[in-house]
């Protein structure tokens, strides 16, 4: 972009504006994973939507690559790029509780750590992640698997409407009602189709829950894995644990002398009464004795933000991610190969169940387009050290190369890497034909690239 057009953003944007040159740039271009090292033109913290507005049209305008930034997680990088103009949404993360109407407001750069807290004050919540500085924004849009998804469905089933900024600069209220198609493809078509500066969504009774991490022993791991699979079918719907293997960090739980060995972990999430939350986790005592384990009642903010201290910004990052129609004796095999060599405490495996009410909504119904899975997995490396790049991202893909055999092609768009971008139709799933015409109706240009694109 030239100076002049540089500068005449600059002067029409209320927010925080930072150009290269400009002091706090360097500060400005880091994104959470510090394996992506990128200089955009510049980055516009923006105050509010006619911010948004006045830089996506500058982009769209100028032929310059623009990146948006919500929370902020994005392992791909996709929050910035060389050369783009970055809408940081870190500023806009109100968030409005109606009691009355159990709904939320919630601003396009909102974590769920702060989504968590406004909505528990009132012994409230919506299904979000299992990290609470994940973004509320990317998150909702890629679908939204989390530990409420079995009970009410990906958090993209709750979404009763966004405040969208188009390609074009103009904003637009996207809900049943209005903008229908272009509603449609942003529950699970990602960030394609514009900048979501506001979500509104439905809440549900969601106050103490039952639960907590147990670690077992690897040598038990596939008689869990099996108990697991099998429990879930018809497990009760307020249950939403999941299964990872996992390297026993140094808590007060954890015996000394087994802190930093890898395990497998449950980790338990029901949404009732303590004493049937109690008789879950009990069921699989009954399989193998726990090593260690923390379960019980608690707040469900604080299960949504106990593991935040193993993913803190500036680790390394490169992930893979598989639907799975199941967790069978032939996987197993596989990912016992695979799992206990995790290489660090903060890499983890996740087998996130994903039945119950996500398998209430049609097919079509959004534009998530796995909803005949059974879990979805994510092999997720992070670590510190960038000198260990080349052997922790060698796990990754020996891993995945190992169980997506087993898979049923694709993966959940949010867990995927920059180069997993080639396999676009399968990762969007059945309904990635509509998610393009929405697309050429709605961003013909392709000005919302810097993604897991959906190619117009």
């Amino acid at each position: 972009m030239s100076t002049t057009v540089i500068e005449a953003l600059r002067s029409r944007v209320d927010g925080a504006f930072v150009a290269e040159g400009d002091a706090g740039y360097d500060q400005a271009r880091v994104v959470y994973n510090a394996m992506i090292d990128r200089r955009p033109e510049a980055i516009v913290r923006c105050r509010g939507t006619a911010d948004v507005a006045a830089v996506v049209r500058a982009a769209a305008d100028s032929g310059t690559d623009l990146a948006v930034r919500g929370g902020g997680h994005s392992v791909p990088g996709f929050g910035t790029a060389d050369g783009a103009l970055v809408v940081d949404l870190g500023d806009l993360t109100t968030v409005d509780v109606d009691p009355a109407s159990s709904t939320a407001e919630v601003g396009g750069g909102a974590t769920w750590g702060m989504f968590n807290e406004a909505a528990g004050a009132h012994g409230l919540a919506t299904t979000g992640g299992i990290i609470s500085t994940t973004g509320v924004g990317g998150l909702t849009l890629g679908g939204g698997i989390g530990y409420l998804a079995r009970a009410y469905g990906f958090s993209c089933d709750n979404l009763l409407s966004a405040e969208v900024v188009l390609a074009d600069g103009r904003v637009v209220t996207a809900s049943a009602d209005e903008e229908p198609d272009l509603f449609w493809a942003l529950r699970g078509g990602g960030g394609n189709f514009g900048v979501v500066t506001k979500f509104r969504f439905q809440l549900h009774p969601v106050g103490e829950i039952y639960g907590g991490p147990t670690f077992f022993e690897l040598s038990d791991a596939p008689a869990i894995l099996e108990h697991f699979a099998t429990y879930v079918r018809t497990a009760p719907r307020e249950f939403g644990g999941f299964p990872a293997f996992q390297i026993a960090p140094p808590l007060p739980f954890v015996p000394e002398d087994r802190a930093g060995e890898p395990f497998l972990a449950v980790i338990f999430c029901y949404n009732g009464p303590a004493s049937e939350g109690e008789k879950i986790v009990q069921s699989f005592r009954d399989v193998a004795k726990p090593v260690a384990e923390a379960v019980g009642p608690m707040p469900y903010p604080a299960l949504n933000g106990a593991f935040d201290a193993l993913v803190p910004p500036g680790l390394q990052h490169y992930w893979k991610a598989a639907f799975l129609d199941g967790i069978t004796p032939e996987s197993i095999a596989a990912h016992m190969q695979h799992g206990p060599l995790v290489p660090t405490v903060n890499s983890t495996v996740h087998f996130y169940p994903i039945n119950g009410a996500c398998h209430d909504v049609a097919s079509d119904a959004t534009a998530f387009g796995h909803r005949d899975a059974e879990f979805a997995l994510v092999i997720a490396g992070m670590w510190p050290d960038p000198s260990q790049n080349e052997a922790n991202t060698a796990w990754v893909k020996d891993y995945y190369a190992a169980i997506e055999p087993f898979s049923l092609g694709g993966g959940y768009i949010n867990f995927l890497s920059q180069d997993d971008q080639p396999k676009a139709s399968t990762n969007f799933g059945a309904n990635y034909d509509r998610l393009r015409e929405v697309k050429r109706a709605y961003d013909p240009g392709n000005v919302f690239h810097v993604n897991q694109n959906i190619a117009p």
